[in-house]
């Protein structure tokens, strides 16, 4: 086997594998749809893109009569980011973001000029950091919304 082979190989099977842990991930993500978790997000994302660009080299070296199974695996993997990632969970995930965000803006605002006790301050400082760290998945949730844009 030469190095060009052995290298297709290693990239064929860490697709698989890593195909197979987006698919585990989005399914982790649709049970947990209600609650969102942010730790859950970001990864999921990471993984979408880790995944496309795995892809991406495969499609490029390809033979197509070589590697059915593999092209298989490249389209369903393709198709499930597609169709069940950037046109149902994709969308939910900005704008429960964007509503969670708005929430906890009001919440703030209307709290703003009352007296506060040290719990309420404490209780504040949670809310502000869930807020930061909310923002902070948006913005990155709406980096990759613009590449689909461009594509």
């Amino acid at each position: 086997m030469n190095s060009d082979e052995l290298f297709f190989d290693e990239i064929s099977t860490s697709f698989y594998s890593e195909s197979d842990k987006l698919k585990k991930l989005i399914a982790d993500l649709l049970k947990n749809q209600d609650s969102l978790p942010i730790d859950k997000i970001i990864p999921v994302y990471y993984q979408i893109i880790n995944v496309s660009s795995i892809s991406t080299v495969l499609k490029q070296q390809l033979d197509t009569h070589k590697h059915k199974a593999l092209l298989s695996k490249i389209i369903e993997t393709d198709e499930m980011i597609s169709e069940e990632f950037n046109s149902s969970i994709h969308p939910q995930i900005m704008e429960k973001l964007t509503n969670s965000i708005q929430d906890i803006t009001k919440n703030f605002q209307t709290e703003f000029s009352e007296q506060k006790s040290q719990e309420d301050i404490e209780n504040d400082a949670k809310l502000y950091e869930e807020l930061r760290k909310k923002m902070s998945t948006k913005e990155f949730v709406e980096q990759y919304d613009k590449g689909l844009s461009d594509d």
